[in-house]
């Protein structure tokens, strides 16, 4: 066997374990949300409750230790996934054009949906992680009041959920054919429905909140 092939299969090897290690924090990160999701649904029942939820969340020691997993998974995947990006792009430097015409509408946005959700999510911990933990702010449901009760944040969490959904609706299907799920047609419609599904259930979930706190002020 030559250097050259040799070479050509490690570099296989190492781009097909770079897109499962991006599939399964994915599916990770797609479970959190639904969890992340049912906790927040408390702020629709009584400032009591969510204070109460997040109490346990941050007092529990198995809570603590799966936000570090969260922590290193958020990491893992938007890494791989601009790593993917730019290998992809640099793949086809001739054909680009022609490939986005035909790629899913989708998957042409995911880098620069991603790129939109990574700010977000620094926006999320400078306005709720660090008033709580840091600071000291025991009222955790008057963090989340204040904050989407303000118009400007309030559209801003909402319009970033809509491209959540955009990311989500191909990530998810995205996510089981690489691991190998799909492998038929019946298969990938049911995927590509459940994708659609979640999408908009999920990040739907969170804009009705928005709006809950932005109507109610």
């Amino acid at each position: 066997m030559s250097s050259a092939t040799t070479k050509q299969k490690i570099s296989g090897l190492l781009s097909v374990s770079k897109k499962i290690l991006m599939s399964l924090t994915g599916i990770f990160l797609l479970t959190f949300l639904v969890v992340h999701l049912s906790g927040n649904l408390l702020l629709l029942n009584s400032k009591e409750a969510f204070n109460e939820y997040s109490e346990f969340m941050e007092t529990s020691v198995l809570i603590r230790v799966m936000e570090i997993v969260l922590a290193a998974g958020f990491i893992i995947h938007i890494f791989m996934g601009i790593k993917l990006s730019f290998e992809n792009k640099a793949a086809r430097p001739k054909g680009y054009k022609l490939y986005k015409s035909q790629a899913d509408f989708f998957s042409r946005f995911m880098p620069h949906t991603g790129i939109v959700i990574l700010v977000f999510l620094v926006l999320h911990i400078y306005s709720f992680v660090i008033p709580h933990r840091i600071l000291g702010e025991e009222d955790t449901y008057e963090l989340v009041r204040a904050a989407l009760s303000t118009p400007w944040y309030s559209l801003i969490y909402i319009i970033v959920f809509i491209l959540l959904g955009f990311h989500l609706a191909h990530g998810f299907r995205s996510a089981f054919q690489t691991l190998g799920v799909i492998v038929n047609k019946r298969i990938d419609k049911v995927l590509r429905t459940l994708a659609y599904l979640y999408a908009i259930v999920v990040p739907g979930g969170f804009i009705a909140i928005a709006l809950y706190f932005l109507i109610k002020g």
